[in-house]
């Protein structure tokens, strides 16, 4: 059988040093990637034995091993340190060797790692065999996944074999205090049905698919899970009618949420008109958007710095209140928020080439959200900001599959 080895590295040096150890056969495959090539190449990645090179690139390799969970890794360390070690087997590493692994270990790792590659295959061509007979269906554990999950069920939708409802789920900026992840997630799990799909989406927020369901079931099925939640949790439900993409589906949900939550929400300027002066008013105004926009600027540029191959993450105080800058060798993106009059706040989203010759035509590409100074919440402008990075990222995989 054929086998697939990568080898990944921002070191040159490692590629020489492993290749000559490997034992290849005429009929195994053998790649090269850096870890800036890895985001064009997850398919290929996760049908194959992986070996990291961890040499100045140890963050890389942590990130990588969370992505491809099922995929036999072998870390490799020029240093034995025993705390990133043992984060590497925590994160799922399947083998981890140095520069003083003595050869018989090496060949056990490899080998190891080989069987469990088999495995895998046999594994996933019984499932697709038993899911294709309906013998199998999808398990209703939390997946994090939650793009591709959603984008396969709208083909299937399409293609008029399933009808789904899309929920998004979430306690306020005051119960998420009260309702740590584990508990949402067990009291969901407990009132879904089989054929349900729970999907993490971000700190305490999720996606909830319910496959062949109108709104008045969706309705009865959140009813019946929000009984046997202590703490009030917010649903938004959306329908894939009319829509075209996984993201605009993603969108409704979201905006159906944040309508729910903002219905029980009271808006801490609603006696600002009160306020004669305007001076005091505008430090109001604008002290309650710095406290809410730096702390969630900073988060996301913390949770992604460094995560998404091949794309920077990072914000910056601008003459508005501030934007986020996301950019890959091809495209830049920036959503920036403003608040002119302060009547309104506007947040603009632009994306542009990044390239020299500037030969990408579709670009520049803008849009505008305009909402009302209360509706801005730590959750809301969390979630627009995930879609913003989630759309860069779908156009930064268009544009290398346009010029593949």
């Amino acid at each position: 059988m054929q086998n697939r080895i990568v080898l990944v590295s921002d070191e040159s040096d490692f590629f020489e040093y492993i290749s000559p150890k490997l034992d290849l056969r005429k009929n195994d495959e053998l790649y090269h990637f850096a870890y800036e090539d890895v985001p064009e190449k997850l398919d290929l990645l996760s049908s194959s034995v992986l070996i990291l090179n961890s040499q100045n690139s140890e963050q890389k390799t942590l990130e990588l091993l969370k992505i491809l969970k099922s995929t036999p890794v072998i870390v490799f360390s020029f240093n034995e340190d025993v705390d990133f070690r043992a984060e590497c087997y925590k994160q799922g590493a399947l083998g981890y060797i140095t520069l003083v692994t003595q050869e018989n270990e090496f060949n056990s790792i490899i080998i190891s790692a080989l069987r469990s590659l088999s495995f895998l295959k046999k594994t996933e061509n019984y499932r697709e065999i038993l899911v294709e007979k309906n013998v199998l269906a999808q398990n209703n554990e939390v997946y994090y996944d939650y793009k591709n999950i959603i984008e396969k069920e709208l083909e299937k939708i399409k293609s008029g074999a399933s009808s789904a409802i899309l929920a998004a789920i979430s306690p306020n900026d005051k119960t998420k205090f009260l309702l740590n992840s584990n508990q949402i997630e067990t009291f969901v799990l407990s009132n879904i049905r089989k054929s349900d799909i729970l999907m993490n989406y971000a700190a305490n927020k999720y996606f909830l698919l319910l496959n062949d369901t109108n709104f008045e079931d969706a309705q009865k099925i959140w009813q019946n899970i929000q009984q046997n939640i202590p703490e009030k949790l917010y649903a938004g439900f959306a329908s894939s009618t009319n829509l075209k993409t996984c993201s605009q589906w993603i969108n409704e949900a979201l905006n159906k949420l944040h309508e729910a939550i903002n219905r029980d929400y009271v808006s801490p300027l609603s006696n600002s008109s009160s306020v004669s002066n305007f001076k005091l008013f505008r430090q109001e105004f604008n002290k309650r958007l710095e406290k809410i926009i730096l702390p969630v600027f900073y988060h996301i540029e913390q949770k992604y710095s460094e995560k998404l191959f091949g794309i920077s993450v990072v914000h910056s105080v601008t003459d508005g209140f501030g934007e986020l800058i996301t950019k890959s060798k091809l495209l830049c993106g920036e959503f920036k928020i403003t608040a002119p009059g302060l009547s309104k706040i506007n947040i603009d989203i632009t994306f542009r080439s990044n390239s020299e010759n500037n030969d990408i035509q579709s670009y520049p590409q803008s849009k505008r959200i305009t909402i009302e100074p209360e509706e801005l919440e730590p959750s809301l402008l969390e979630d627009l900001l995930e879609q913003f990075i989630l759309e860069f990222k779908d156009e930064v995989e268009n544009e290398h599959i346009k010029r593949k």
